[in-house]
């Protein structure tokens, strides 16, 4: 059965986010997170496995990207107000409580969630991102990781970073893509979207305003300490942005913390290997 994609346009914390629904309206929420550069559509393999699966899915566009609203300052982008959106969209739903499922920037709002406000979270799942303070002390501490991660240094810079990543046709953000994925991951039909998505007004700024908040605001951004609720890492040990070794230093920060790795994974790897990664999910899910 393939159930509907249906699109809504959610109030929240003050914005109006874009937010893809699919599955059984009476079915337990789970909230996918994306990450950058990326909107709704990066869980495309996952949405209808966890709907099949007898759950209710929202994979909303966050803040700054694609068709939701996207706040003129850089403040807006806060880790806070990032995961203040977040708890927004929960109470619209009108769940008290919930499953976080997020990779990479969406990774990082859901370890805030879970730090900040586990009251609201039945348990959460993180895909090759670390949690903050261990980022914080690689970014610090590792000159393997500072040179992997010399884009966040390049995106504080004002228009320029914006001119590069629209020119030839957003060649910067395909081959971001491309360029760190398995061959065949993002297929034509798939960058078009994503293009798309790119293109609309004061998204490639919304997008950048990320890491310009993080950059600004990092002392924030790495306070988060242990969480107390059930997490499920999985992580591609052939990420291109993120040394594998985080991964395990990120799971002795969680009390009921799990770790997989997929050795031929990248960054990508929900995109990837889509079967084993939703195999994993639901079975973390489904436990009592």
């Amino acid at each position: 059965m393939t159930f509907t994609l249906e699109h809504h346009h959610v109030p929240t914390n003050g914005i109006r986010l874009h937010v893809v629904q699919c599955g059984p309206v009476s079915g337990p929420l789970v909230l996918l997170l994306h990450g950058f550069p990326e909107f709704w559509y990066g869980w495309r393999h996952q949405l209808q496995a966890l709907a099949a699966a007898g759950y209710r899915v929202w994979a909303p566009d966050q803040r700054g990207y694609n068709l939701s609203d996207k706040p003129a300052r850089v403040a807006d982008y806060r880790i806070g107000q990032l995961g203040a959106d977040m708890l927004g969209l929960l109470d619209a739903a009108g769940q008290e409580k919930v499953v976080v499922i997020g990779h990479d920037w969406g990774a990082a709002v859901t370890w805030w969630l879970a730090a900040h406000h586990p009251e609201r979270l039945h348990r959460v799942a993180i895909l090759n991102v670390p949690h903050p303070a261990v980022l914080g002390r690689a970014l610090r501490r590792t000159p393997r990781q500072l040179v992997k991660s010399w884009y966040i240094f390049f995106f504080q810079l004002p228009w320029l970073p914006e001119q590069l990543f629209r020119r030839r046709g957003f060649r910067f953000g395909r081959g971001a893509l491309r360029g760190t994925s398995w061959p065949g991951t993002f297929t034509t039909a798939d960058l078009r979207m994503y293009t798309e998505a790119w293109a609309q007004p004061g998204a490639v700024t919304g997008m950048i305003n990320w890491y310009r908040a993080a950059f600004r605001n990092a002392r924030q951004t790495g306070r988060p300490g242990r969480i107390t609720i059930p997490v499920r890492l999985l992580w591609g040990k052939q990420d291109a942005f993120l040394e594998p070794g985080l991964a395990q230093l990120s799971l002795e920060m969680c009390e009921q913390g799990e770790l997989t790795y997929f050795d031929r994974a990248t960054h990508w790897l929900h995109q990837e290997e889509p079967a084993a990664v939703n195999k994993l999910l639901l079975e973390f899910l489904q436990r009592p």
